[in-house]
Parts: C-alpha cells; sequence; structure tokens
C-alpha cells in the first residue's frame, strides 16, 4: 500500500511516500480501506517533533474514514469514522491506504456524510464536544466561542445550537463577523483584550455562563467576562505555554478552568464520541461541512507544508 512515513522529526523534509505491506489485522482488530484521511496541524507539528512520546518509524494521520475489510463478520463492509491518541504516535496513523484498528476504535460512519466530509470531522468535533460536555453546555446555556472561525471554534457553534444553549461568537475581523451574521448567529469583533467584558455583558447581562477559547491568547481577559460560577474551557495556549491569569478575580467568581485536550482520549473513547453526535448529521442538525480541498496521498508531501504555511483550507487526502 502507499503511505506516508517519517523516520526522524524535525523537518518536513523527513516525511516521504512509501510502499509498505497491507497490515493484518488481528483477532480483536478490524482492517479498514482508508477512503479519505484528515490533515490536521497536529499531524504537521507531529513530524516536526513536537511531540515527544511519538515512536519511530511512523505513519502519521488521525481522522478518517473507510470501509472495514477485515475482522468480524458482522461488521466487514461497514462504512465508518474514527479518531484517536494512538494514531500517528504510537500506532501507525490514516495518512495510508489501509489502517489496523481495536475493534471498539471504529463508529459508523453517519449516512448524510460522504467519505471526504467525515474524514475532515474527528478532531474539531471531538475536541469541541469534549469541551461542551465538560463545561456543562446545555438548554439556554449562555455560551461564548472565542475564535469562532476555526475549525474546532465553528463545531463548537454548531453543537452548542443543538444542545439549545445560546451562542454569541468572538472573531477578530468584520468580514468573518458578517459570514457568521449571515448564519444567525450572534457575533462580536475582538478588539482591546480590557474591552471583552463590556461586549459580552451588552450580550449576556451578568457575563457569559461558560467561554471556549479555542486560541488561549484570550484567557486572561475570559475572566472578566465571565458569570459567578462560570467555566472557562481552553485548548491552547501562548508558545511558551504561560499566561498571566488574573487568579483572584477567577477565584471571587467561583470560576473553573477546563483544559481541553484531544490527545487525552483512545480511538474507543473517540469512537463513543462519535457516535453521540454523529446521529445529528443524519437528523439534519448537524451542517454537513464544505469547502474542503481535496489532494492525493501522492501529493500530501505539498499539502503538509500549505497546512504548515496555514494558506490553505481544511484538507483532505485521498489514497
Amino acid at each position: 500500500m502507499h503511505a506516508l512515513q517519517f523516520s526522524t522529526t524535525g523537518d518536513l523534509a523527513a516525511l516521504s511516500l512509501v510502499e509498505l505491506p497491507t497490515p493484518v489485522a488481528a483477532a480483536d482488530e478490524v482492517l479498514v480501506q482508508v477512503k479519505a484521511a484528515g490533515l490536521n496541524p497536529s499531524d504537521v507539528k507531529n513530524v516536526l517533533g513536537r511531540f515527544p512520546y511519538t515512536t519511530l518509524p511512523r505513519i502519521p494521520g488521525r481522522d478518517f474514514a473507510g470501509v472495514i475489510v477485515d475482522g468480524p463478520a458482522a461488521l466487514v463492509g461497514q462504512e465508518v469514522w474514527g479518531t484517536g491518541k494512538e494514531l500517528g504516535f504510537y500506532r501507525d496513523g490514516s495518512h495510508a491506504g489501509y489502517l489496523v484498528l481495536p475493534v471498539a476504535g471504529v463508529a459508523l460512519k453517519p449516512r448524510s456524510l460522504s467519505f471526504v466530509q467525515a474524514a475532515s470531522l474527528g478532531v474539531p468535533y471531538t475536541t469541541a464536544w469534549d469541551a461542551l460536555q465538560r463545561s456543562g453546555v446545555g438548554a439556554d446555556t449562555c455560551l461564548l466561542v472565542i475564535g469562532a472561525n476555526g475549525a474546532v471554534g465553528s463545531a463548537a457553534i454548531a453543537l452548542a445550537k443543538v444542545l439549545g444553549a445560546r451562542v454569541l461568537a468572538a472573531v477578530r475581523g468584520p468580514e468573518q463577523a458578517r459570514t457568521l451574521r449571515e448564519q444567525g448567529i450572534e457575533v462580536i469583533v475582538l478588539g482591546k483584550p480590557e474591552d471583552l467584558a463590556a461586549q459580552v455583558n451588552a450580550v449576556f447581562s451578568g457575563g457569559a455562563e461558560v467561554i471556549f477559547d479555542t486560541t488561549g491568547h484570550w484567557l486572561p481577559a475570559t475572566v472578566g467576562a465571565l458569570r459567578v460560577f462560570g467555566r472557562v474551557a481552553f485548548i491552547a495556549a501562548p508558545l511558551d505555554g504561560h499566561v498571566h491569569l488574573p487568579a483572584l478575580a477567577l477565584y471571587r467568581k467561583g470560576g473553573t478552568l477546563i483544559g481541553v485536550n484531544s490527545l487525552l482520549y483512545s480511538c474507543g473513547e473517540c469512537a463513543r464520541m462519535l457516535d453521540q453526535f454523529g446521529q445529528y448529521f443524519d437528523q439534519g442538525l448537524l451542517p454537513v461541512p464544505h469547502q474542503l480541498q481535496e489532494a492525493r496521498l501522492a501529493d500530501g508531501l505539498g499539502s503538509y507544508a500549505e497546512v504548515n504555511a496555514g494558506t490553505c483550507a481544511k484538507v483532505v487526502l485521498i489514497p
């Protein structure tokens, strides 16, 4: 089978297209023919050496959609999708023609999603779902999503609306705000961090019950925009990993910080999440993804460079 593989880290030049034997599924595993595989920024960072626990040589790729071609008879022929912390790090990932996984590590793909669409959703949607579930977002929750135009932010807004939350999106530019308003979403345009509390209070009297900062850079400013006993979920931080948090103000509000890391969840745990919200696609409650950039696996080296440069839409590799 064709696969992308790297044996050293630190440079995208370490990634190459290789020919490898098709893997063989053990008794408790399935062999998936990969029909489409998402390319996430974390896949690029993996090749660049940002994850010290990655074992080499390794096929990268966390997200996939495909067909089970070997395994328990009841599963052969089923269309599935998946993601998880093992893939691409200490188990070969999805940027290949075939993928071996534990039986519990796959979920049935929603019928309303194509393979390409399903492969684009794993990391963004499981990350957003985890953030919303752990921060207690439900009916009528006043939720602020910072970085609402990104993949995770967009997923959080879509899922929160299904859960019945009142959503306020925060973006950097007026053009991004205009696009969201056309979708019927309340929006604020981010300015100075010290102005965030007033902007949020103008929409949510008393502040937001939950704030999801998908950038990490607004974390200190979120405290002033938070309601008493509110929760702040975040998925990133500045490059040095440190922020100056107004801890006294957070303490006085009884606030809670929730770190959201998709790499804490196994393929089996992610499959359960996919089952939980995947039904909403078939029920017409979640939007079908669009503006995806398809690329052949053979051209994957160029796609990795584009994602690293931040110059492309969501990329899905086709073996």
